[in-house]
């Protein structure tokens, strides 16, 4: 079973969060990740986008998977089906990264539960721009 943080904290999370890696992050404007990450963005968050697919979104440049990562993030931010869920989480651990969010329909209870017992904070099937309006 998924247990959230409770919204507040959820806003302290994103309150202290500066760097967020999307995964799944699309350079079409017309597509949720694109629309949210830019909210994000222009909220004053750095966004880093994670797309094999592409090569560079919202003026970032993309890398292909979390492993390529080489710096701290505060969140990584799923876009990817469910059934991806369980591979990207195994990826988060290998990587400097506090929080692992997935949008709002992502689920997979067994990466939650498997994220939770290695101590990791996890918070999914939550919309993050929702969140950050609710808890400004």
């Amino acid at each position: 079973m998924i247990q959230n943080p409770s919204r507040a904290e959820i806003g302290q999370i994103l309150k202290n969060a500066k760097k967020i890696a999307v995964v799944g992050l699309s350079d079409n404007p017309d597509r949720t990740s694109y629309m949210v990450s830019k909210a994000m963005q222009d909220s004053g968050y750095e966004i880093i986008p994670v797309n094999p697919a592409v090569t560079e979104v919202l003026g970032v440049k993309a890398i292909g998977s979390l492993k390529e990562l080489d710096e701290h993030v505060d969140i990584v931010n799923v876009f990817r089906r469910s059934e991806f869920v369980m591979d990207l989480a195994k990826d988060f651990l290998e990587i400097d990264a506090d929080v692992f969010w997935t949008q709002l329909g992502v689920v997979d209870e067994e990466a939650f539960q498997m994220l939770e017992e290695q101590g990791r904070k996890v918070i999914m099937d939550r919309c993050i721009k929702v969140e950050q309006a609710l808890t400004k």
